[in-house]
């Protein structure tokens, strides 16, 4: 067999996304389109943006191999897709025809079919931009394609990246080709589909209503906010039974009842959160939302558990992005471990599907190993020269004291813009495109809310801490590599860092090693020497709406324009004019 190149394409009209694996199997480049056009969650835009897609293909692949185009999902399309754009209601005047706006889901039905439309639109556009720079630029390279299901694409990142032998594999997401539920027995580093769901029964549909009722878009990927929001709410019994009627467990399935959901519909949209009303007069809806979602996906995997008795639960599908409720797994299933990749959504697909079109090629072979985050672009030299020389900031060239110099500026108070070797490839600043902060101070987290990342007040900060001393501040600790759980903090080590300790006594935290990230672990290594603190506050590099940075251009316009102190690129490190000059 001549060299292979593996190019996977996540092709879903939200969260789009471009890997490159190579012909030994190792991961040679993951990103989201977000980053680099910097448009958040890149809503209806190529997994291939030109002509960042050229610079990736010169970089990374060789044009006298073949290359691979894996697509994350199914060539097939469900059936009802072929009947709604038959029925014209793909067409924008077909979302606004009179006769149908009632609802199949928690979501009215010209919202569904608006994601089915943009999702027409993304499938057979992705990878044009890629081919028609292939046709240009690399003649001679012999192209194939191959299309995967989604939710096993899913699935591939999701085991491939853990550290297990063997697993049960759960995925939950708003919905694949047929459902929204899917379940794998994991062995050897081999595969095996045990359960596909069917139907619009979905914990994503459910999580997406929930976000509207709190007042939140989750067009706009605000999900988040509903989770943050939850801590300062109370669970309101009559609600929670209300969403029981609604949706439940059968198996490893998910029902709903739509006589239920029309039922309760009027009144509940009646208690939407309305523009000028105060986010935390919704926090009583999102408490028991949480509730419910985590209810079900325990009830989930703990069925799964019956049919695959391991210790070792895989969750993957964007509702794996739940931190709150992946922190509760361990304590309420049978489970004793668990993994959560660093891309659980649909951007992760796209490195799925060329893990998988690489398998597929080495039948036999052990699986690549992905356990790494640190896959996207770096941030071009050139451009931190023409920083350095017309930016107007003092700067200091340090490669050899910059980790203990930050480390002072941080015990002092200052909060640092942090970006550092190649970009995390998943929605979560892991320590190499972050800010951060001291977190024993408490006025830091409203400052960096209010003056650095302009969002809403109630939004909590990561606590990224030395893995070996995670037990000495967390209850029951699990390590967590990519800040994918929530755990509770200690009851008598909160005063300690109460920046980094939301309201309900709990962090999702980024467990750091040396051998996973060695400066980022340098770093808090230094701070910890200076306050015997091992632990940083650390949040993403971007401001509220936007992706996180991509380039320098990206990193000194975010540091100009907000409540930043320090601005640290690679081994250069930029000052504010009220900050100090460093002691060295």
């Amino acid at each position: 067999m001549s060299e292979r190149i593996y190019l996977g394409l996540c092709t879903t009209y939200h969260d789009p996304a471009l890997a490159i694996v190579d012909q030994d199997g190792a991961v040679v480049f993951a990103e989201a389109t977000e980053r680099s056009l910097q448009v958040k969650r890149g809503l209806n835009c190529p997994p291939d943006p030109l002509p960042h897609v050229t610079s990736w293909l010169r970089r990374y692949c060789d044009p006298d191999a073949q290359w691979v185009i894996a697509s994350n999902w199914s060539r097939r399309r469900p059936w009802y897709e072929y009947t709604s754009r038959w029925l014209g209601y793909f067409s924008p005047q077909g979302l606004i025809a009179k006769g149908y706006r009632d609802h199949a889901t928690f979501l009215e039905k010209y919202k569904l079919f608006h994601m089915l439309a943009c999702q027409n639109t993304s499938l057979p556009l992705g990878g044009v931009n890629l081919v028609r720079q292939v046709a240009e630029h690399f003649p001679s390279t012999k192209l194939c394609f191959r299309h995967f299901d989604h939710h096993d694409c899913h699935a591939a990142l999701a085991c491939f990246s853990s550290p297990f032998p063997e697993a049960a594999c759960l995925i939950l997401d708003s919905y694949g080709e047929s459902g929204a539920v899917a379940a794998y027995r994991y062995r050897d580093g081999k595969l095996e589909r045990i359960h596909l769901g069917r139907g619009l029964a979905s914990l994503g549909f459910f999580y997406m209503w929930l976000t509207e009722l709190c007042g939140f878009d989750w067009l706009a990927g605000e999900e988040w906010k509903v989770m943050g929001l939850a801590a300062y709410g109370q669970v309101e019994e009559e609600l929670l039974a209300r969403f029981r009627k609604m949706l439940r467990v059968e198996g490893l399935n998910l029902r709903q009842d739509l006589a239920a959901i029309l039922a309760a519909w009027p009144e509940l949209e009646a208690r939407r959160r309305k523009p000028n009303q105060a986010a935390l007069s919704a926090a009583d809806i999102a408490r028991t939302g949480q509730e419910f979602f985590t209810e079900l996906v325990c009830q989930l995997a703990t069925n799964l558990h019956a049919t695959v008795p391991s210790p070792n639960l895989v969750l993957s599908g964007g509702c794996a992005l739940n931190s709150s409720c992946n922190g509760k797994l361990i304590e309420r299933t049978p489970f004793q471990a668990l993994h959560v990749p660093y891309a659980p959504a649909d951007d992760g697909t796209a490195l799925g599907a060329a893990l998988l079109a690489w398998c597929q090629d080495h039948p036999g072979a052990p699986p690549p190993r992905c356990h790494l985050p640190y896959l996207g672009s770096t941030v071009e030299r050139g451009k931190i020269d023409r920083l350095v020389r017309f930016s107007g900031f003092r700067n200091y060239y340090l490669p050899e004291r910059l980790e203990e110099i930050v480390a002072a500026y941080l015990a002092k108070g200052y909060s640092v813009g942090w970006v550092q070797a190649r970009a995390e490839f998943g929605p979560r600043a892991l320590g190499n495109r972050s800010i951060l902060a001291d977190p024993r101070d408490p006025s830091l987290r409203d400052k960096l809310n209010a003056q650095v990342k302009f969002r809403e007040e109630f939004r909590p900060f990561a606590p990224a801490i030395l893995d070996q001393h995670g037990s000495e501040f967390f209850e029951n600790y699990q390590t967590s590599p990519y800040m994918e759980r929530a755990l509770r903090f200690k009851p008598k080590i909160r005063s300690k860092v109460p920046a980094v300790v939301h309201v309900d006594g709990t962090g999702r935290l980024q467990s750091v090693r040396r051998e996973w990230n060695p400066r980022f672990h340098r770093l808090i290594e230094a701070f910890y020497r200076l306050t015997g603190v091992p632990m940083l506050l650390n949040t993403s590099f971007n401001l509220m709406g936007k992706p996180i940075l991509h380039s320098a251009e990206d990193a000194i316009a975010i540091f100009a324009s907000c409540g930043l102190d320090l601005l640290v690129l690679e081994d250069y490190l930029f000052l504010k004019p009220h900050v100090p000059t460093p002691e060295f």
